[in-house]
């Protein structure tokens, strides 16, 4: 077997919604009688779960229904407005969490007897208990840090030996105000090592020394032994680059007492190092290797980057001793079709999507990011703000921050840690006192990073911004607090952590207030927010701001703004549920990338309104635009520095034509037309082929469009899905905020011309055929393949 094995968890497991029933025995003991199903009782647990005292036909099987992790039972509920009637449903997105329970049959194979065996749960929301074999493990309230449940003692080793977990999960009460799902949401993992191994979050690698030529690599890591006597113990570190040559190697030998921990530390140095950045992500390894005597014993890798960070109270946040100016937005883990169980390669086609936009940085709003997506930030290059989920000091509080940093701090993408976000006690004694305890105790395992809260009050009250190394500003923009507070504070580091809270809906011009939709134009900001363009100016116009992180990257289910029900969700994002562009997207592209960018918004379809002014819209970084409208010019226009053009245009069907200059030259054209009938449907998949490993994904977006390929940005048609070959349907959407259909259907109603169907590898090779039809249109038919790894 492996040095240290680590495998996915994640099939076989069984779920249950609701309060678990069981069989019971007769009361009277009489062998053989039973009674109908009835609510589990106090003190059954062992008795369910241990397999020696009750047998496996105790358990009512058909109340259980086959899943696979991770899994969100919530987001395959039914939406429903309860007035009001339950906490929180208009942040939960009108969706009930519940209680639940999984369970799994497993067996351990007898090469693991003598080893130390347990499972990691990455994510559980919320409230989770696990027993195993009958024995209550671990209880944990976070639903967003993960969890070790070491079941070395009660596992039985060998193919005779049956074993069964069973795990209850309380969604009742959120953390936050938005949608958090319910269930085992991210990954599972049963890992084994030997009884002398790395300790969990044991290694820790840092450059505390990057001057020209050379870096310092510091490497520190604790080693477990959990033999029952003392064990002689030599640790040797080898550092490769991304080819995998070894750089340096070293290593040194020291007893370590039975259930006794030592520390390792070693130095080394790189020379001319390849320095970690959005733009040039490139990761450096250490291999840790744990000998008893000439037996290795167990083997860890660490990835890391080469880059220093700082911040200073003029310059702003300095990259590798550069200014870098953040271009972030905040995140919730949520996206259509499922929920917040992300698929990995779902967290990877977001990133994408905002990458491609120019964002080079990430806020994990307002929690701890899940593993995977740190691995991918690290590998394509975003920056990512790690925040801690509340500002609370008692010893759960501490403990679940220790958890966050221990397990990102090996992560080059991480460049600063959030203490909060919005906290009632900002401002005040008491928040202030746990502020400087938060933050010490983060310095305390990290001195390498620096430490921000996310403030939208008390900046300045009772010494609360001294708690941190940088001052976060929650829609300091909107009365220019923070311009102002550099003034009265010339030696605050600050950064603007959230802002732009614009409430637009994809496709959507004109106000509607019975759909509950807003006008993409951005006119409609709530009072405590501003646009995103007055946020992202007064970042370009100001280096002290450091940067700025817009609320948020992509609608996100819950906390609808400004309506409530029928809207489920936010219309805050960049981007829809599906992760399909708004207009501010092309706003911010035009901004934050330096190709020539050119967008014009609305489109031009406004059948029965010809000859209404219609207000038409520009966004690009040329410097000069001339609109056409069939052919006719209507006129030439300079824009301001981080700005957008305007045009009052009647309508008429056709073309609408942006030419863009550059110093006179022209350099870029972008044409909208009006769409004839609706004729066929187009499918469009982020990847036409699918690992066959049971996990890859195709994001696969729908269109409709006339016979000549334009697409039709009005479109409404209920679109069906259906999948063969070697993938399933994991989830459908369409962004629509005021959308009530299931997110499990197949079939979905288009909203604003787009609707997007998400397919997933079954493991196995071979054809995926993907058919997309509709009443009176001509359907779709793509072949997608499922390939060996």
């Amino acid at each position: 077997m492996k040095i240290r094995m680590k495998e996915t968890f994640e099939t076989g497991w069984k779920f249950h919604l609701g309060d678990w029933k069981i069989i019971h025995p007769v009361k009277s003991g009489m062998a053989g009688g039973i009674t109908d199903c009835e609510d589990i009782e106090d003190g059954e647990w062992l008795k369910i779960a241990y397999f020696d005292e009750r047998p496996q036909e105790s358990v009512c099987e058909e109340e259980w229904m086959d899943v696979s992790l991770p899994h969100d039972w919530c987001v395959e509920g039914d939406y429903y407005n309860d007035e009001g009637a339950v906490k929180h449903h208009k942040s939960h997105g009108y969706l009930y969490g519940g209680i639940g329970y999984y369970r799994k049959e497993f067996s351990i194979s007898q090469e693991l007897l003598g080893k130390k065996t347990g499972i990691e749960f990455d994510g559980v929301f919320r409230k989770s208990t696990v027993w195993v074999n009958g024995h209550r493990i671990m209880h944990h309230e976070s639903g967003y840090t993960g969890f070790y449940c070491d079941l070395t003692d009660v596992l039985r080793y060998g193919e005779t030996g049956r074993n069964v977990i069973v795990v209850r999960v309380d969604a009742r009460e959120y953390e936050g105000w938005w949608y958090e799902g319910a269930g085992i949401y991210r990954h599972v993992w049963l890992i084994a090592t030997d009884r002398i191994h790395v300790k969990r979050h044991g290694t820790c690698v840092t450059t505390p020394k990057v001057e020209a030529g050379c870096a310092q690599v510091q490497i520190e890591t604790v080693v477990l032994n959990e033999h029952f006597e003392d064990r002689n113990c030599r640790v040797i570190f080898r550092i490769s680059d991304r080819e995998n040559q070894l750089l340096a190697e070293a290593g040194r030998e020291k007893p370590i007492g039975a259930f006794k921990e030592e520390k390792w530390k070693c130095t080394f140095d790189i020379l001319q190092p390849e320095l970690w950045s959005p733009e040039t992500p490139y990761l450096y390894k250490v291999v840790t290797e744990v000998y008893e005597g000439e037996e290795l014993r167990d083997i860890k890798e660490t990835n890391f980057g080469v880059r220093t960070l700082a911040f200073d109270s003029d310059r702003g946040f300095l990259l590798n001793g550069r200014p870098y100016v953040i271009k972030g937005t905040c995140n919730h883990q949520d996206f259509a079709g499922v929920g917040v169980a992300l698929p990995d390669k779902i967290i990877e086609y977001k990133l994408k999507l905002l990458k491609e936009m120019g964002c080079n940085a990430y806020r994990s709003a307002h929690h701890p990011a899940t593993p995977e997506l740190l691995d991918i930030c690290d590998r394509i290059g975003m920056l990512v703000m790690d925040e801690n989920r509340k500002l609370d000091s008692s010893e759960t509080g501490i403990r679940e921050l220790r958890e966050m940093i221990y397990r990102g701090r090996n992560h080059a993408c991480i460049f600063m840690w959030s203490m909060e976000n919005e906290e009632i006690l900002e401002g005040t004694i008491m928040g202030a006192r746990i502020l400087k305890t938060l933050s010490a105790v983060t310095h305390s395992i990290d001195p390498t990073r620096p430490v921000t809260a996310a403030m939208n009050h008390g900046w300045n009250d009772c010494g609360y911004s001294d708690g941190v190394d940088v001052t976060g500003y929650n829609y300091g923009q909107r009365e220019g607090q923070d311009i102002h507070d550099h003034i009265l504070f010339p030696e605050r580091c600050m950064i603007g952590s959230e802002s732009a809270s614009c409430t637009v809906t994809r496709g959507i011009y004109e106000r509607d207030d019975k759909r509950g939709y807003c006008p993409e134009y951005g006119t409609y900001i709530p009072e405590w927010s501003c646009s995103v363009e007055k946020a992202w100016t007064d970042v370009a116009e100001h280096s002290f701001l450091s940067g700025v992180f817009i609320w948020t990257g992509f609608d996100y289910r819950g906390e609808p703004t400004p309506y409530e029900w029928p809207n489920i969700n936010s219309h805050f994002g960049i981007m829809d549920t599906c992760g399909f562009p708004k207009d501010n997207y092309y706003y911010l592209k035009s901004q934050w990338c330096e190709e020539p960018t050119l967008h014009i918004l609305p489109h031009w379809n406004w059948s029965g309104e010809e000859g209404i002014e219609k207000d038409v819209w520009v966004y690009s970084n040329l410097l000069q635009i001339e609109l056409f409208l069939n052919g006719k010019s209507l006129g030439k226009k300079v824009r301001r520095p981080h700005g957008h053009l305007e045009w009052k245009v009647p309508y008429e069907a056709g073309e609408i034509r942006a030419e863009g200059y550059s110093n006179g030259e022209w350099v870029i054209t972008e044409t909208v037309v009006t769409a004839g009938m609706p004729y066929q449907i187009k499918a469009e998949a982020d990847k036409m082929y699918l690992s066959a490993d049971g996990n890859d994904v195709s994001c696969i977006r729908i269109s409709v469009t006339d016979k000549y390929g334009n697409p039709m940005p009005v479109a409404d048609n209920k679109i069906t899905f259906s999948v063969k070959g070697a993938a399933k349907i994991i989830g459908t959407g369409n962004g629509d905020p005021s959308s009530h259909e299931p997110d499990k259907a197949m079939e979905k109603s288009m909203f604003s011309g787009k609707s997007m169907l998400i397919i997933q590898s079954n493991g196995e090779e071979g054809e995926i055929l993907v058919t997309a039809s509709s009443k009176g249109l001509k359907d779709c038919i793509i072949t997608l393949a499922g390939k060996a790894i």
